[in-house]
């Protein structure tokens, strides 16, 4: 059986996967269902190989990271005993590979924003190829945390709102004590001399009792 090689390349990345056809499930000679071996050329770094859980390591991590890094909301993905970590340095994002042999120190890339993004690409080549059968666990995308949505906003602009109702509502309350309030007066109709009543008797208005009145 000839082995077979699928290659997905971008400018400043190369990923390669070889296996061969899994002939007890009935695939055909142009498919990959037994992974052997992947590599990944990035230009200017050590070229990485490794196995299936490398791979789908790999994609477990740099597909959630991608979409954190474009919501603004960058974090670390990657357990400690994962043999693929990614995270955000700077201005630049440092890629970790593990080894499963003890003593040995992981594998560490710095990619910049250009090489992440046409790894990611290779990535996405590699899924939706109809030639690549492996069933990969690849992770199903998440809605961002509440607390990585408060982040996205800075502090200054979620206490703006708070800060301002406080202020108006301080602000109404000092005009409140600043204005004077009016007292009730009493309306004395016996003191206040000067007053007419309209309502009263025409007969008892102080007209003259021999005063003749106007003609009707």
């Amino acid at each position: 059986m000839i082995k077979l090689s699928l290659r997905y390349e971008q400018i400043s990345c190369r990923l390669t996967v070889e296996g061969y056809p899994d002939v007890s499930t009935g695939q055909g000679g142009q498919a990959i269902g037994i992974l052997t071996g992947w590599s990944l050329a990035l230009a200017g770094h050590t070229e990485l190989e490794g196995k299936r859980e490398h791979l789908e390591a790999l994609l477990q991590v740099v597909a959630p990271y991608a979409r954190h890094l474009i919501s603004s909301a960058p974090r670390t993905f990657g357990a400690p005993d994962s043999p693929v970590a990614i995270h955000p340095e700077d201005a630049r994002h440092r890629l970790e590979l593990r080894s499963s042999q003890p003593n040995t120190p992981p594998l560490t890339l710095h990619l910049d924003d250009a090489e992440l993004a046409d790894l990611v690409r290779c990535l996405d080549q590699l899924l939706l190829d109809g030639r690549l059968q492996l069933n990969l666990q690849t992770p199903s995308p998440q809605p961002l945390r509440r607390s990585e949505l408060r982040k996205r906003v800075p502090l200054g602009r979620r206490m703006a709102a708070p800060l301002c109702g406080m202020a108006a509502l301080g602000l109404a309350g000092a005009i409140s004590w600043m204005v004077p309030t009016p007292k009730p007066g009493s309306f004395n109709p016996a003191q206040d001399k000067g007053s007419t009543n309209p309502m009263a008797d025409p007969g008892k208005t102080g007209t003259p009792s021999g005063a003749s009145q106007p003609p009707r």
